[in-house]
């Protein structure tokens, strides 16, 4: 019997289509292929176990080889009759996986084509494509299917001994990548190491006289049986961490993982793994594996799985996501949001049985698992309800404690007189080690805060929890984060404050987008003499603005900082009493004018407020502009005889350079004058 005719298609250019557009990497071909042959294997043993098929299925290993420019599937499956060649393969989009699905609903195997598409992507890489098949039938006759690429085709009976079907593929030479070895190799490992139906690549190989040879043992490139179509029962914790460890073999051990099991309303199985996070939330994203029944799809899974869970390992395979023609991409439906859905309910349920089952092993791994959860907590509302549960807070002194718990526990000592709860926190136990311990003298917790999302969970965490908030432990003096009383009033006069301010102030370095202001507290005898602060608000949306987006603008602001001066402290004291004495002979008479042009300033605004603007003379303004020009000059002149005065006084200089060293803020040249000075005033 010799056959001709036309593929039935609705277009002279659907090749053309196929080898462009179908699929968007040529490499998917041997995918299709060899799914195929995994369909026509499942399918013989689906009739084999129903009783149509009396033979012995026999070895049904899938084979794949080389042969010059050819490159050959071989499969031992049900095979094809003309009639069906003619059906499924000359009627291009007849699926005989929906066919047969249909059919063998409640018995069949795990069935991987639907759309009757994939065997065509062989023209991606051929200029030639041969298929040589003899169905399972009684009586059937080998047939050979030939195509060169165009709707043309050739249809003959042949010889074949066995059932079953050669895809013989004649590479064209743009892809002759496609026969090398290596290239074979990489591609079986990609998409194929998990098909559930062994396929063997050539012999396996040893180590004889000097050189690699093939021995008598096919190599069989997949795991038919990988962990997660396995019962969970099966299966030991070893188990668990040598298919990790297969998947990701440079990977650390994993913390823990969830093994998915689902038969309605859906179907899904895999095993998900918590990695061994740290600070870099895009270093380990896309390390989930889709599968449909165990053929590899994507590691783009953003669809299916929360943006937050991206950050798990693992492996996902379920025949009811909806996929592309070219089984590429997801196509979003009520499943997949139920499937993510659900997904997201395991992860919180397995995080909440450690946590309750085996605290001390979740609070040791707290730190890689805090990232995860926290990024969890600021995108999914529905996760922050379940996670809040067993979200842990970790104080300096490395102990634990679930927001409920915390929130006892600093409630009666750090609530200030607003009735609001102050958590006290640092970013760096170093860096900020001398106000960690100002507020551990009054009896207060720090927090340790300073993972990569945590000013952003930080905001959240003040919107959740009623008449809370945060404050970094450098934020201000401790008396003024936790404010139980009026602040006590500065004991100074409107002249002395303003020396303290100006005799500071010139001496406080110039530092690139960094501003200083210098501020008056009475702080007590005993506290600093000097304390640098910096305001929460600025700070934290300087911080935020790394991260996000649309906040740039906060990114460009300098730092601000608040050098606070205790007047209470001897220090401070005896530099406003130093800086009277020596300054008085030079500054009186100073004071003198500027008091007398003062108050010539205030006669003149109260004399043109009395006015309406164009009611006031040439002459008026001229004499207002005067007394300006005049205080201005005087002040310059009072200013510099403290600027003079502070010049000379080392203790400002250590005073203010002590302040900054407390914040990593002295170096290079500035750190070693003060070195310098330090070793002189202790001499």
């Amino acid at each position: 019997m010799t056959a001709k005719g036309n593929i039935g298609v609705t277009s002279e250019n659907i090749f053309p289509v196929i080898k462009k557009f179908l699929y968007s990497d040529h490499e998917i071909f041997l995918r299709e292929i060899v799914s195929n042959a995994i369909d026509a294997t499942r399918k013989l043993e689906t009739l084999s176990s129903v009783g149509e098929y009396k033979g012995e299925p026999g070895d049904l290993t899938i084979r794949i080889k080389t042969d010059g420019d050819k490159l050959i599937i071989s499969d031992r499956g049900i095979g094809m009759t003309a009639e069906e060649i003619d059906k499924y393969i000359n009627q291009i989009a007849f699926s005989s996986a929906e066919e047969f699905l249909e059919k063998y609903k409640n018995d069949t195997a795990a069935i991987i084509g639907h759309f009757g598409l994939g065997f065509y992507s062989a023209f991606m890489v051929s200029k030639k494509v041969e298929i040589i098949t003899k169905s399972y039938k009684e009586g059937a006759v080998a047939i050979k299917w030939s195509c060169e690429g165009s709707p043309a085709y050739e249809l003959s009976e042949t010889d074949r001994e066995d059932r079953g079907t050669d895809i013989i593929l004649t590479i064209d030479d743009e892809n002759r990548e496609f026969l090398e070895k290596t290239k074979i190799t990489s591609l079986l490992s990609k998409y194929c190491r998990f098909l559930p139906v062994p396929i063997a690549f050539g012999k396996k190989q040893e180590w004889k006289d000097g050189k690699y040879v093939d021995t008598d043992e096919d190599n069989i490139v997949n795991e038919t049986q990988p962990a997660w179509v396995r019962k969970p029962t099966d299966l030991k914790e070893e188990d668990y961490k040598t298919f990790y460890s297969d998947l990701y073999p440079m990977a650390d051990e994993p913390l823990f993982w969830i093994h998915l099991n689902v038969d309605y309303p859906f179907n899904l199985t895999g095993i998900l793994y918590f990695p061994a996070i740290k600070n870099n939330i895009d270093l380990h994203r896309h390390k989930i594996q889709l599968y449909c029944n165990q053929v590899f799809v994507t590691d783009s899974v953003e669809d299916i799985v929360p943006e937050f869970l991206t950050l798990l390992h693992g492996v996902l395979d379920s025949p009811d996501i909806p996929l592309n023609v070219s089984r590429s991409y997801l196509q979003s439906d009520q499943n997949v949001k139920k499937i993510s859905t659900h997904i997201t309910k395991k992860v919180a349920d397995r995080l909440e049985e450690i946590f309750k089952t085996d605290r001390p092993q979740f609070e040791s791994k707290w730190d890689s698992l805090k990232l995860f959860i926290q990024y969890g907590m600021l995108s999914d509302e529905k996760f922050y309800e379940r996670a809040s549960k067993f979200f842990l807070l970790k104080d300096v002194d490395n102990k634990y404690f679930t927001l409920e718990e915390y929130k006892k526990l600093i409630k009666e000592s750090q609530t200030d007189k607003e009735d609001t709860t102050i958590y006290l926190y640092t970013t760096s136990v170093n860096d900020q080690y001398s106000y960690i311990q100002a507020a551990r003298d009054k009896g207060y917790s720090v927090l340790v805060m300073n993972g990569q999302l945590d000013v952003h969970a930080i905001s959240q965490l003040e919107q959740k929890l009623e008449k809370t908030r945060f404050v970094r432990v450098d934020g201000d003096t401790i008396d003024n984060l936790i404010r139980k009383t009026d602040a006590n009033a500065v004991q100074l006069n409107e002249d002395q404050k303003l020396a303290l301010r100006e005799i500071f102030n010139s001496r406080l370095p110039a530092v690139e987008k960094t501003e200083f202001s210098v501020a008056l507290e009475s702080l007590g005898e005993k506290a600093s003499p000097v304390v640098l602060t910096q305001s929460e608000f600025m700070r934290r949306m300087r911080e935020m603005s790394a991260m996000q987006s649309g906040m740039s603008f906060y990114g460009e602001m300098p730092d601000s900082y608040n050098l606070v001066l205790n007047v209470d402290h001897r220090l401070v004291k005896n530099t406003l009493e130093d800086s009277e004495k020596k300054c008085s002979e030079k500054l009186n008479p100073i004071l003198a004018d500027i008091k007398g042009w003062e108050a010539r300033q205030a006669d003149l605004r109260e004399q043109q407020n009395k006015k309406k603007a164009e009611e006031i003379t040439e002459a008026e303004k001229e004499d207002m502009t005067n007394t300006n020009r005049k205080l201005d000059e005087l002040r310059e002149q009072r200013n510099a005889v403290w600027t003079e005065y502070a010049e000379k006084n080392s203790i400002v200089s250590q005073l203010i350079d002590l302040a900054l060293l407390s914040n990593g803020l002295l170096k290079g040249e500035a750190l070693s004058r003060f070195i310098s000075r330090s070793v002189k005033l202790i001499k």
